[in-house]
């Protein structure tokens, strides 16, 4: 069957909740309360502190730290990393003005049949599915020669060079991060090399309306994503990530400047298990609109996406080797519902 990428047009979702404070039927969530949120249990997600890598004295500690997050949690945050402030907050404004220009202006960048590049909506696979209160602009950005600028925003002036620069800072972090995950895996540099080093980087910049009915809706349905890693920078103070951990949803705490960081179904399956994807959400708030990036870095596009033979040993291979290009096909023509699309890949 051949696979198409791209997502159906919905309505803005900007503009329903300007318009009216009722919400449409089709964005009511009954899964939105299922499972019990801890309000607080005294304990974050793990919090890495990059600075010590280049550090001989720490580096060997805070390696193992970073391993333990990624076996134990599968999200951690990085602090004192290598992305310039100036960057990230000139990134930051440049989202705020986009989302704010008038919707006539946003919808020149909508997405078109076949792709999923654009300001819209992704995943949505069919007229009757629920859908998630957001609106997103979703760019390639690596490989720098393969981008389509014909997404990307003119307004304010100032955005595509803010872009720029921000996805490769953002590039070599986790080039970075991929690096030490895999030595910590006792990979061979060839391996490395191969496998973890970014070859695609996209970005997804998301806004959450505020929402009267806050409870009964999501901003982000619950899934895993199908990267290798995905770096999550919160561009205002309104919090919503929230991620599944024995079976309750755990709210994430930003930290001014951190990059929330977690292990994607890609990396998933190259471990053959030993770093786990984890189940993530967006919830909304009643009163207050919410703003985040979302960096998303795989290998290239002509990779095998298989479990390493160096990890798989005598316990054999828990997933099939599948080629990269229809590995993400096949993520973009599925809609969202937790790890429902990793289990497809399992042997």
């Amino acid at each position: 069957m051949e696979l198409t990428m791209g997502s159906l047009p919905v309505a803005n979702v900007q503009a329903l909740a300007a318009a009216s404070r009722d919400v449409p039927e089709r964005y009511i969530r009954p899964e939105a309360g299922a499972h019990p949120v801890v309000a607080d249990c005294g304990v974050d997600i793990p919090v890495i502190d990059f600075s010590r890598f280049l550090d001989p004295n720490s580096s060997r500690d805070e390696s193992s730290k970073l391993h333990l997050a990624c076996q134990n949690w599968g999200f951690f945050q990085v602090i004192n990393h290598t992305v310039p402030k100036e960057v990230i907050e000139k990134m930051k404004l440049d989202v705020r003005e986009f989302f704010q220009l008038p919707l006539e202006e946003k919808m020149q960048l909508a997405q078109v049949t076949g792709d999923v590049q654009g300001y819209g909506q992704l995943f949505v696979v069919s007229k009757d599915q629920k859908l998630d209160w957001a609106d997103v602009l979703y760019l390639n950005t690596q490989p720098a020669p393969e981008r389509c600028l014909r997404f990307w925003p003119t307004q304010p002036l100032t955005f595509r060079a803010a872009l720029d620069n921000y996805s490769a800072e953002v590039k070599n972090l986790a080039d970075r991060l991929l690096e030490i995950m895999a030595k910590n895996l006792e990979l061979n540099p060839d391996v490395v090399t191969d496998k973890f080093k970014v070859g695609i980087q996209s970005l997804r910049f998301n806004y959450y309306p505020p929402c009267p009915q806050a409870d009964k809706v999501l901003g982000f349905s619950q899934h895993s994503d199908a990267d290798l890693i995905t770096l999550v920078l919160q561009v205002n103070q309104v919090q919503g990530l929230q991620i599944k951990r024995s079976g309750e949803w755990f709210p994430v705490k930003p930290l001014p400047g951190a990059f929330i960081v977690n292990v994607g179904d890609i990396f998933e399956i190259l471990s053959n298990g030993r770093y786990k994807s984890i189940e993530h959400r967006v919830v909304v708030n009643t009163e207050r609109e919410r703003l985040s990036i979302a960096t998303f870095h795989s290998p290239k596009s002509n990779a095998m996406i298989g479990p390493l033979q160096e990890l798989v040993r005598g316990s054999g291979a828990r997933y099939k080797t599948v080629n990269h290009e229809d590995f993400m096909k096949l993520f973009f023509s599925s809609k969202l519902d937790g790890k429902s699309f990793l289990d497809r890949m399992r042997c």
